[in-house]
């Protein structure tokens, strides 16, 4: 299990209920792993933002704020 999974499951868990833990886990990390896809389909698509010299961090902000993240 991947490291971000790992952590997902750690944030998802509820001591009383540890099965849904692992469930919440899977579905989060489907979560952050279409947003991730969809971050660097934006970066492919936005190349004119690379010539303004802007950090990844700046990046993300811009991407978030055009898609209402």
């Amino acid at each position: 299990m991947g490291r971000l999974r790992e952590n997902l499951k750690s944030y998802a868990m509820d001591n009383h209920f540890k099965k849904y833990g692992e469930l919440n886990a899977k579905e989060l990390e489907k979560i952050a792993d279409d947003f991730a896809v969809n971050f660097g389909e934006w970066l492919l698509t936005n190349r004119n933002f690379f010539k303004k010299e802007l950090t990844t961090k700046e990046l993300l902000i811009i991407y978030k704020e055009e898609n209402g993240i």
